[in-house]
């Protein structure tokens, strides 16, 4: 007897996403997209952002509470740490492209009216958002992807990727039928909660640092 698939089971974003035109079409299709639930309680699209010939992108999770607000991606706390990493890394943050595997923010309160808290996108969620990195890598055709948690990692690379296993080396993987190179790293939020941020402040920058050698 045939079972009858969840809904969740049905959520993509492909028919949303337009097949021609550069990344402004992408991003003026995207702030319509209603390929998964998420869009109902975020206040909007956070699409990808940066130079469109850039030599790297770096992928994180999903935008958080500042991103949904300013509709742009690592414009909050987060962000400011992750520019400031890049520098000292020896990356121009302004040479890079910025995106996040999910593009809208996912997030849950205690009760109405009270501060929104991040909650981390399911992976049917992720998937469902993938069409979005998928067409962005296509037409920005970086050197180089800087993968920013485990949330990124999985959604290019699949269930099984572990951050802590490969984080600082450079991976060679066919993603959305390309081949492309990857860093691994920590989100940058990670190092914001650490205990000892000075240190997962370093192994971020130690991390980066692979990254700009990678391009040089």
């Amino acid at each position: 007897m045939a079972t009858t698939k969840a809904p969740e089971d049905a959520y993509t974003a492909a028919p949303f996403v337009p097949e021609r035109g550069g990344l402004a079409a992408l991003r003026k299709a995207a702030a319509g997209c209603r390929g998964c639930p998420l869009h109902a309680a975020a206040t909007q699209t956070v699409f990808g952002a940066g130079k469109a010939d850039a030599r790297v992108m770096l992928v994180g999770e999903q935008p958080g509470d500042q991103e949904d607000r300013e509709g742009e991606p690592f414009v909050g706390p987060a962000g400011r740490l992750l520019d400031r990493a890049l520098e000292e890394a020896g990356i121009d943050p302004g040479d890079a492209y910025v995106t996040n595997a999910v593009k809208h923010f996912k997030f849950t309160r205690s009760e109405p009216r009270k501060r929104r808290i991040h909650k981390a996108p399911t992976l049917r969620e992720t998937t469902a958002c993938g069409p979005w990195l998928a067409a962005e890598l296509a037409r920005v055709e970086p050197e180089l992807i800087v993968v920013l948690g485990a949330t990124a990692g999985k959604a290019l690379l699949g269930s099984s990727f572990r951050v802590t296993r490969v984080r600082g080396t450079v991976l060679e993987e066919e993603i959305h039928g390309r081949r492309e190179r990857l860093v691994p790293t920590v989100h940058p939020s990670a190092v914001l909660r650490a205990e000892d941020r000075d240190g997962a402040y370093r192994g971020l920058v130690s991390d980066l640092r692979v990254a700009a050698r990678a391009l040089a």
